[in-house]
Order: structure tokens, then sequence, then C-alpha cells
């Protein structure tokens, strides 16, 4: 049975395609007596199947080799396109984690949204949602890859304007489109040009291909980043970063799984291609600077959001900007663990922000205040998601940052720097939240807020023990490093070396404990008074408004597109237009004039023709 189970693996991603296809009479409008629970219930029973099936293949293939799925799709002379499935443990843990927050998400969006008329449509869109992130889990085949990131492109652009009826939706979910697509258009690019260098799109083969491929430094920096354009897009990345942000005018169970589980399968692309991203130094080095300049520009901007969802969508593209600069640097384990452990926390902070929302209908950080007392699972959820977001013992993070720094000090010093700025600034913005929300006074919004349901409240719980679980889980996959020096395992007695190694845990706690110092003394007892306004004005409006990208975009890359709209509407209207319009007058014009010389007299159709001759040998006589 489990054998079966194990070779029908790729059955997992079709159980939401077929929860959102049984929606669809809920979702249409075609059955509405029933309401639309029903086509909850049938995509949460699809998801629970999903976890199950998925459960038993991550036991079956745990310290097992990878295997390998071949699906034939079209086979045409010399033409042969399969689709390859990767049966391991990363794989099926992927997909376990998946299955696992989609499950969560839904059951917390039951009641959170239990007063939405389109319900069913939205369960719909998650399990649609739910099959393109399950499929990329476990796809061995780059070609398959980038159709399930199409659908996973279509799917954040429905979930984004789910309420199409608002203005500011509509256009969320158009930019957030357009973004993606900017991304996926170079990917098509790289996924072309390696079907023809290597001979196959599979990522193992790729794997195998790159370790003896010789390609020009020029190639291979044009593929490098080609195939990175789409995850530095989905993982919202300086400077396709906007659309994240924007997208949080969406309901928030999707925000759950999209700053959780969409920007980690653009991330867990970027690290099945890393075999051949690594034949480009250039990709490499642009991976970090793109990780390092994102980490710490959103964490910054991040700090002076006034709304809830925002400032935690800053926050996870500041997280995805650490999991690039560790595929930059080849470090494959530090990413995979970076994205597990991010994923359950910021679940968890978006669960609570949730719950927040729905009781205080305001997302606006400064009419909060005082909710500790009032919502006592929601304030446990939202402090054990900070607590796993920043490295501070005991929770995940500290454990893989910790693992982290065991090789760091091979790399530039200014990363070190960069890593441990992110930590604090991350720490400072967690803490300032905290204190706007749950410490401090009732504001008139937050006077009366009992603690949510038990359909929100359950998951939060559920999520809040696994979150605490995880330094388990680490231990258990033999995940963790030892707490003996570093010299006792290496053998390396440099002075300085040994010294940086020694000093890297402490320094990394330190910097998490000055973030929650510096937010605690703000925010928590008045030092400064609020709102904090930096001393220069222009530098806090330049956090606020996110270094002004958007309006960068709007007078570069919106001003050349428009440009060229227009100069090429007024080609086509003048020129090409004119040419066609030219033509057709000639030929009425001529037509008219020859209809009076039809006379009837053949000599004079002779004379016509011998003239026509005459002009034509003078033309080509004239030329010679």
């Amino acid at each position: 049975m489990n054998q079966f189970l194990l070779q029908s693996c790729w059955w997992i991603p079709l159980y939401g395609l077929i929860g959102a296809i049984l929606t669809l009479p809920w979702s249409t409008g075609t059955i509405r007596k029933t309401g639309p629970r029903p086509a909850a219930y049938f995509n949460l029973l699809m998801t629970v199947l999903a976890f199950v099936h998925g459960s038993v293949i991550f036991r079956e293939t745990w310290n097992q080799p990878p295997q390998q799925l071949l699906l034939d799709w079209v086979q045409a002379t010399d033409l042969n396109l399969s689709f390859a499935i990767e049966i391991s443990t990363v794989s099926a843990g992927a997909m376990e984690l998946v299955a696992f927050l989609s499950l969560l998400a839904q059951i917390y969006a039951l009641g959170y949204m239990e007063k939405d008329w389109a319900m069913a449509r939205f369960f719909g869109l998650i399990g649609f949602f739910e099959a393109a992130i399950s499929g990329i889990a476990i796809s061995d085949s780059l070609l398959l890859t980038y159709a399930l990131l199409e659908m996973l492109t279509l799917s954040t652009y429905l979930l984004v304007g789910f309420w199409y009826a608002q203005p500011l939706v509509v256009t969320a979910a158009r930019d957030a489109f357009l973004t993606k697509r900017v991304g996926d258009v170079p990917l098509l690019m790289g996924v072309v040009t390696l079907s023809t260098l290597a001979g196959s799109l599979n990522f193992s083969d790729l794997e195998t291909w790159a370790e003896t491929a010789t390609l020009s430094p020029l190639v291979a920096n044009l593929l490098g980043l080609a195939l990175i354009a789409a995850p530095t897009a989905k993982c919202a990345q300086f400077p396709f970063h906007l659309w994240l942000d924007e997208a949080m005018e969406g309901p928030n169970p999707a925000s759950i799984m999209r700053n959780t589980v969409v920007v980690g399968a653009g991330a867990y692309v970027l690290i099945k291609l890393q075999p051949v991203l690594a034949l480009s130094s250039v990709t490499d080095e642009v991976l970090v600077v793109l990780g390092a300049v994102t980490a710490v520009g959103a964490s910054l901007v991040a700090i002076a959001q006034i709304d809830l969802k925002r400032t935690l969508s800053h926050s996870t593209s500041a997280s995805m900007g650490l999991v690039f600069i560790a595929v930059g640097l080849n470090q494959v384990d530090i990413a995979l663990l970076l994205l597990f452990a991010h994923s359950i926390s910021k679940a968890l902070l978006f669960m609570s922000a949730g719950s927040i929302i729905s009781t205080t209908n305001t997302q606006n950080l400064t009419e909060m205040g005082g909710l500790w007392s009032r919502m006592p699972a929601t304030t446990t959820a939202f402090l054990v998601g900070s607590a796993g977001m920043v490295a501070l013992l005991p929770l995940g993070n500290f454990w893989v940052m910790r693992r982290w720094l065991n090789g760091f000090w091979t790399v530039p010093l200014w990363l070190v720097v960069v890593l441990l700025l992110v930590n604090s600034l991350t720490a400072l913005n967690l803490t300032r939240v905290f204190g706007l929300v749950f410490a401090g006074k009732p504001q008139p919004k937050t006077r009366r807020t009992p603690e949510v349901g038990w359909l929100m409240a359950l998951p939060m719980v559920i999520l809040t023990v696994t979150g605490l679980l995880v330094p388990w889980m680490l231990q258990q996959w033999q995940l963790l490093i030892s707490w003996h020096g570093p010299w006792s395992e290496t053998g390396d007695f440099d002075t300085l070396n040994l010294l940086l190694k020694t000093l890297g845990t402490p320094l990394l706690m330190l910097s998490g404990l000055i973030g929650c110092g510096i937010g605690v003394a703000i925010y928590w007892y008045g030092v400064l008074p609020r709102p904090v306004r930096l001393p220069i004005p222009v530098l806090q409006d330049l956090l606020a408004y996110d270094f002004y990208i958007d309006r960068v975009y709007l007078l570069t890359v919106v001003w050349a597109v428009d440009s060229i709209s227009k100069i090429s509407a007024w080609t086509d209207k003048y020129v090409v237009d004119g040419a066609v319009n030219l033509f057709g007058f000639a030929t009425i014009f001529s037509g008219e004039g020859l209809k009076y010389s039809g006379t009837g007299q053949s000599q004079f159709y002779v004379l016509t023709i011998a003239g026509g001759v005459a002009v034509l040998l003078g033309l080509v006589i004239w030329q010679f």
C-alpha cells in the first residue's frame, strides 16, 4: 500500500485541483440554497487527503535516495517532452509543508470569511493555488515548473483581486500580475536556451550537465540572469518587490499563503537551479547584492509603515533577501532551513494580524493598543511568531542562523554586518508592532475586542505549538550543530578565525537583543514621544514611501512604455495607414482615369501596350 502511495505521489497536487473543481457549483451560483460552506468542506477534505498522502510519502522517503518518476507528454520524431517528478525527502517535506499550512489557512478562512458572500469562490481559488505550489514542490522538470509558475501567477492575480469591486484591489491585482510576468518572460528564454544547450530540462539532468558544461562567460552570465528573473519577482526582491506590498489588499487567509509558501516557491525554484547558476560568477554576485539590498532596505521600510499587514509584508521581502544571499553563496542547506523557519513564523504573524483586523476593523497601528489582556491566543501567536523570525534562543531561526555563522567567516565582512543588521532591524520592527498593538492603553477601536472564535483560534494554537517545536524537529532531522567550539570540529587554530567564530553566536544574539531593547524603550516605556519621527524629515518620508520606487517607475518604466505606445500609435495611424491609403487612392485614381480609355478600338489598346513597354524599356536602359 505504501509503495502504491509512493508511486502515486503525483496525485497530491491534483487533490487541490479536484477541490477547486468541486467548488464550482457554489462559486458560480448554481447552488445557492445550502450556502457556500459545503464548497469549503469539499476543499478542506481534499487538503486533508493531500496532507495524509504526503505524510506517508515523507515517512517512506526519509533517509532514502531520491527517485524519479517520468510522465510522458509528447513524443514525436526527435522531440520527447516528459514531466519528471522527484520523490525525495526534500520534495516530500516541501509538499507536506504546503499542505499543512494550506489546511490551517483554510480552517482559519472559515472563521475569517464566514460572512463573505463569495466564500466558495475563495476556496476554489485556494485549491487551484495549492495545486500549483504542491506541483512545484515535487517537480523535477524545469518545463513543468515553468507551467506551474504560470498557474501560480494566475492564482495570485485572482486571489489578490478577490474583492474586485474596490479600485485599490484591482490596481494591486494588476500590478502583481504584470510584475510577475516581467520575471516569467526571461525565465522562458532561459528554458528555451537550456533545452538547446543541455538537451534536457530535468533538474537532475541539468545538475549532471552543469558539472562538465563549458560555456562562454557571456552565455553563462546571460543564462544565469534570465533564470533568476522569475524567482526575483516571485520572492518580491528589489526591484520587483512592490507587488507584495500592494497584494495586502486581498483577504488575509490568502496573505498567509502568499507570504509563506508563494515566496517560498520562488526561492525553491532558485535553489533547484543553483547548479546551473553556479556556472556564472556574475549571477552569484547579483544574487548576493540583490539579497543584501532587499534585506536591509525592506527592513528599514518596514519600520516606517503604519499599516499592520504592509509592515509584515516588507519583513517577508527582507527574509527572502537572506535566502538569496545563501543561494548566492552556494549554501543551499541554509536556504532551505531559512525557508522552513520563515514559513512557520510568518504564517503565525499573519494569523495573529488577521485576528486583530477582524476584531478591530482596522489595520492602522496608530489606532491600536492594549490588546494583550483581551486577546491572549492572538498575543501568544504573535510573540512566538516574532521570536521565530529573530535569531533569539531557543526558537528555530536562532539555530538556522547559528548553523550559517559556523561557516560564514569565509565571506566578506560586510555580509556579516548585513546579517547582524537585518536581525537587529527585524527585532526592532516586530517589537515596535507588539508595542503599538498589544502594549499600552486601549484606544477607541481596541476597547471592545474579544478573542476570535475557535475556527480562527484553533489553527493559531496548532501553529503556535508547531513553532515552539521547530528546534525539536531540527534535532530529530539531525540538522542542528553542537555547542562545541568550532576549533574542536575543524582543527583550525588560526587566531582571528577562532575569534570570529567564537564571537559569532554572541554577536547574533546581541544584535537581536539590541533591536528588542530599542523597541521596548521607545514603544513600551515611551522614551521618545509617539509617533516617532526621524530628525531628518526627508529620510522619514524616504522610508515611509519605500524609497519612492513607485515614482521612479512612473518616471522611467511607465514613461518609456507610454512614450513607445504613443509613437507606435502615431506610426500606425499616419505611416502605416498613410501608406495603405496612398496605394488605395492611387488605385482609385488610376482606375477612374483608365475607364475613359475603354473605346473598344483594338489599335488604341495596342498603342497603350506599346507605350507601356517603351516606358519600361526606357527605365531599364536608364538604370544601365
